[in-house]
């Protein structure tokens, strides 16, 4: 695959994939990017003014540098890579629409942090069991890094994962840039469970500051929270990882601590008292962690691992119980 003639489209209009696009941009690929959004409203507005305006509206895009469109199966027909970044709630329909035979001979990379809602697959297993998409052609894209960085310039580092070595480092050698550094692996389950597990627990992070509890315990939260994660990844997919690396425990700390972090906004607001409701109003991106709580908790209830975090944010986001009156069972629980 030829970086400078490779074609990407982008599939998403949130603040990740407007990140992932400047990325793409900023690497001198700019004729060769599409980037698909739902609203033919944003779409002209973006075409007209080159910015989104609704998700990090400081980053301009120079006229005539990319193809946006409102066309799903045009931005996935042009494309030698197609780029998912869409909340994972919304996937299932989006795509299921669309003809898989559009997906032969196509790479196709996850950015999202989230688990199919409908079939409670991580996005590799959607690609391969739904979208007939060979193993070999699959990559994922996840952190540590948050999009709000990206735009703002700050230095950041992605792992790209792919059981196809070849294509991973392809797909590194696009995202590298003066501000992005990449490294790669082939643990496509560990690196995309644990993009999904680590949004639960910036949930909990939210939810125990907003209970005013502080950094000390938050360190002794987080701590917990990574060995949960080994556990359930350890069940699931179990090979040799270094859980410790940037891919696992580097994207946790991130996402739990982060001011940038959706999920460990949410949180805070539910450990304040609000409702899950009233949360999800008030917030103006989705916290993935309200949907991947669910399905990862159901999935313990078969696997057996011991996950006491996860059934405290359980409790709370789909139990209808209040943080205050279940956090010194989660007390209890921690060391």
């Amino acid at each position: 695959m030829n970086s400078e003639k490779v074609t990407i489209s982008v599939i998403g209009g949130g603040s990740w994939a407007t990140a992932l696009v400047k990325i793409f941009l900023d690497n001198h690929i700019s004729k060769n990017v599409t980037w698909w959004l739902r609203d033919e409203t944003k779409v002209r507005f973006i075409d007209e003014h080159h910015h989104n305006p609704d998700y990090l509206s400081s980053v301009t895009f120079a006229k005539d540098s990319l193809n946006v469109i409102s066309n799903l199966t045009s931005a996935v027909t042009q494309a030698d890579i197609i780029v998912l970044a869409i909340p994972s709630a919304f996937v299932y329909s989006a795509f299921s629409q669309l003809d898989i035979d559009k997906f032969k001979r196509k790479y196709v990379v996850s950015a999202v942090k989230g688990l199919i809602p409908e079939t409670s697959e991580i996005l590799g297993d959607y690609f391969k069991n739904t979208l007939k998409v060979n193993s070999d052609r699959i990559g994922v894209i996840t952190g540590p890094c948050h999009a709000e960085e990206v735009a703002l310039e700050k230095l950041s580092y992605l792992t790209v994962a792919s059981e196809n070595r070849e294509f991973a480092t392809q797909l590194s050698l696009l995202l590298d840039g003066r501000n992005i550094r990449t490294v790669t692996t082939d643990d496509i389950y560990g690196t995309e469970y644990s993009a999904v597990l680590k949004n639960i627990y910036a949930i909990a992070s939210g939810i125990c500051h907003g209970l005013r509890f502080g950094d000390n315990f938050q360190a002794v939260l987080v701590s917990n929270g990574i060995r949960e994660i080994k556990r359930f990844i350890a069940a699931v997919h179990p090979i040799e990882r270094d859980i410790d690396d940037s891919a696992y425990l580097g994207d946790l700390i991130v996402t739990a601590y982060s001011q940038f972090s959706r999920n460990r906004t949410f949180g805070n607001m539910l450990g304040k008292g609000y409702s899950v409701k009233s949360a999800q109003l008030e917030m103006n991106m989705i916290a993935e962690g309200y949907y991947a709580v669910k399905t990862i908790w159901e999935m313990n209830q078969e696997l057996k691992i011991s996950m006491p975090i996860v059934d405290f944010v359980y409790q709370i986001v789909y139990g209808g119980k209040r943080a205050k009156d279940v956090v010194d069972d989660l007390l209890i629980s921690l060391n």
